[in-house]
């Protein structure tokens, strides 16, 4: 764009203009909207220059280029920072599109949002979770580069790198996932800390005054101060010798000035979360030498510099095509498992051993069965990795022989719980400890990264711990999977800390997120394929006490589930009197009462629901086949909160549920103190019913 402006800036260098060129992007967007947060672009484009024109591998032609490096902004309200290096560097991210900057339907919202606008890597916003999401980038990095590369073919060989704030390292999960990632010794992983020393609502100095240096050495990450953040030689120089890091992530912690040279915000908390002002716009630009007028001014020699990304992106990845091509000939078996996973297709037979369950009136618990599942499926599906937040016994997911996920350069003395196999990181056990915060959000930025189906698992109660996560892996449909163990107040002994009443219905309020509640072994199984088969996110809620598994030969398939719903178990001809409607470990408890009402003349059907979701995607001639109109009496049956079950009920429905938290004792007792019984489900029905018929 061509100014009449009489300013000339061969006097500032060709970088400290493009720099200026990120800023006045920034602020100008910001003001525009007269919403957003103009500091930290304004003192962190210095850095983000740096690495984005001299160390980023990218295309922006191409922003799913397997190979490129991924970027995080984890402050992600400091977006206009990350669209201005968009747009500059070529991204499909036009002018228009800066101008609209948090307008609706824009490509351009508040925080950056994946699969939104070209480019963006992961949704971020709310901190910590940028931070943590790339510690997970790093790990699927690692993991793929052990699995897949051979000598003279690093096929995957790329960095994360990231942009964090004193927010971000506040947050717990943060500090989780620092801890993690120096244990694993993610040697790939390279943040910036952008060391402002300011909040939205005041200095530093009022509340973060720890030594974040020494913090993060302890965690056994390479530490580096810049001490000025517009010193550029210093930042190439700290990147050089992060790179040159194998052993360690690094944080490079630069001294910034946040709203840098504003005449009268620079180093405030004005500068943070909101618009300078027509008046300061015009007095920085003054003040750095910039034109006034017109706003959204891009230098013609800037533009030219910044759009060589497209010819070195086009190199780069023209190169890795052609080592590609070399490779898949040395090793085709190897290529066409890795370019499988790389577009994130299953293989032909990848389910070809999942088991069939034999009817057990004894059965099993369904993590059981998923754990049988999971280890019939893996040796087929080598994208399928995770772990848990140190509950593998409990959860029942560790993927035998598979290995352990650590550095290879540590060999612990002690063994002890690890599953053995292979090790190193093409272990595809990852051991998160207790970190459930960390887990969900690592396992987002491991399937954001591609080529990986990603599991965690915890008990059910513990998905309060990381439900901010699991949100946004909904808001971005990431295909993530987690496992919730030990469902209802059926776990009995352990007590109402840790036996979940509220939380199911609290995940089934997120929206996208699939959330399965299988009622015997074969549901389960059946549960694992729609998970796999999905595109985003699912929770599989599973039981930790056995559970009958159903004669199928009695009872319809289980293979019902994939619709959501369906009528397990129906009446001989006609209309049934009402319909019995439960989940999980209910479902047999509805089966039981069956008999028992149909002892007493009343006919009721059974409906197993084990996924709300999927049952509302279907057909209305199928959702009225599974839950016809006229039949008004309707009893749901499920061992946690009623809340969202008179969407099925209506009113002319009861449900029996669980409205106070649970009690310490065994399961069966706890299960008959709450009213799951045959007695009671019985009792429900016939009052439903307003037949009040004696046994016959």
């Amino acid at each position: 764009m061509k100014s009449d402006a009489p300013y000339t800036f061969f006097l500032l260098g060709v970088d400290q203009l493009c720099i200026n060129t990120i800023r006045f992007l920034s602020i100008d967007a910001v003001q525009k909207a007269n919403s957003g947060h103009p500091g930290m672009p304004m003192g962190a484009a210095p850095m983000s220059y740096i690495l984005w024109d001299r160390f980023l591998n990218h295309n922006p032609a191409n922003p799913g280029w397997f190979n490129r490096d991924r970027f995080v902004l984890s402050a992600g309200h400091a977006s206009m920072l990350l669209y201005s290096l968009l747009h500059l560097t070529g991204y499909d991210l036009s002018l228009d599109d800066i101008k609209q900057f948090r307008q609706w339907q824009s490509k351009t919202p508040g925080h950056p949002e994946r699969g939104h606008t070209p480019g963006v890597e992961i949704t971020t916003g709310p901190l910590g979770q940028g931070f943590a999401n790339g510690v997970g980038m790093a790990m699927a990095e690692a993991h793929l580069a052990a699995r897949y590369n051979r000598p003279g073919f690093d096929i995957i060989d790329h960095f994360t790198y990231g942009v964090v704030s004193d927010g971000d390292l506040m947050e717990g999960v943060a500090a989780e996932a620092a801890s993690l990632a120096g244990h694993l010794r993610l040697g790939k992983l390279i943040y910036f800390y952008d060391d402002n020393r300011i909040t939205l609502a005041a200095s530093t100095e009022l509340t973060f005054t720890e030594e974040r240096a020494q913090r993060f050495t302890a965690y056994g990450w390479h530490v580096q101060m810049v001490a000025d953040g517009n010193d550029l030689e210093a930042i190439h120089g700290a990147l050089e010798m992060a790179r040159s890091t194998a052993d360690n992530p690094s944080l490079i912690i630069v001294k910034t000035h946040i709203g840098f040279g504003s005449p009268h915000k620079q180093d405030t908390f004005e500068a943070h979360g909101s618009p300078l002002g027509e008046d300061e716009v015009r007095l920085t630009k003054e003040n750095l030498e910039w034109p006034t007028a017109p706003s959204f001014f891009i230098p013609e020699e800037a533009m030219h510099h910044f759009r060589q990304a497209l010819p070195r992106g086009k190199e780069a990845e023209e190169k890795w095509d052609a080592m590609f091509s070399d490779y898949a000939r040395e090793y085709p078996t190897l290529a066409q498992e890795l370019r499988l996973t790389m577009e994130g297709n299953l293989p032909e037979d990848w389910d070809a051993e999942i088991p069939t369950f034999p009817a057990d009136p004894k059965g099993m618990a369904s993590r059981a069965a998923s754990g049988k599942v999971m280890n019939a499926i893996a040796p087929r599906l080598p994208c399928l990795v995770g772990g848990s937040a140190d509950l593998d016994p409990s959860t029942l997911t560790a993927l035998k022989g598979m290995g352990d996920f650590e550095s290879p350069n540590v060999q612990p003395a002690d063994r002890q719980g690890t599953v053995g196999g292979v090790w190193g990181y093409a272990g595809r056990n990852f051991h998160f400890g207790v970190r459930e915060h960390t887990m969900a959000a690592a396992i987002n930025g491991i399937a954001a990264h591609g080529g990986l189906i990603p599991f965690g698992a915890t008990f059910f109660t513990f998905s309060d711990y990381l439900r901010p996560s699991l949100r946004l892996a909904a808001l971005m449909g990431l295909h993530v999977i987690h496992v919730f163990t030990h469902d209802s107040i059926a776990l009995g002994e352990d007590g109402p800390t840790h036996q979940p009443v509220e939380q199911l219905a609290a995940l089934r309020a997120i929206p996208h997120l699939l959330v399965i509640r299988p009622g015997d072994a074969n549901e389960a199984a059946v549960a694992w394929q729609v998970a796999l088969e999905n595109s985003g996110p699912v929770a599989l809620i599973l039981s930790r006490q056995n559970m009958p598994t159903l004669d199928r030969s009695r009872y319809a398939p289980a293979s019902g589930l994939k619709r959501g719903a369906y009528i397990v178990s129906d009446v001989a001809g006609g209309e049934p009197d009402l319909i019995l409607i439960a989940t999980g470990s209910e479902l047999h408890l509805a089966l039981a009462a069956q008999d028992e009402l149909a002892r007493q003349h009343i006919r009721a059907s059974v409906v197993s629901m084990p996924c709300w979701n999927l049952f509302d995607q279907q057909p209305q001639e199928y959702r009225d086949s599974v839950l016809p109109p006229h039949v008004t009496k309707r009893l749901a049956i499920e061992a946690g909160s009623p809340l969202g079950w008179h969407r099925y009920v209506g009113d002319s429905g009861d449900i029996l549920g669980v409205e106070r938290f649970g009690a310490s004792a065994p399961g069966e007792i706890v299960l008959r103190e709450y009213g799951f019984t045959v007695e009671n489900v019985c009792q429900m029905a016939l009052s439903l019913l307003g037949n009040q018929k004696e046994n016959s």
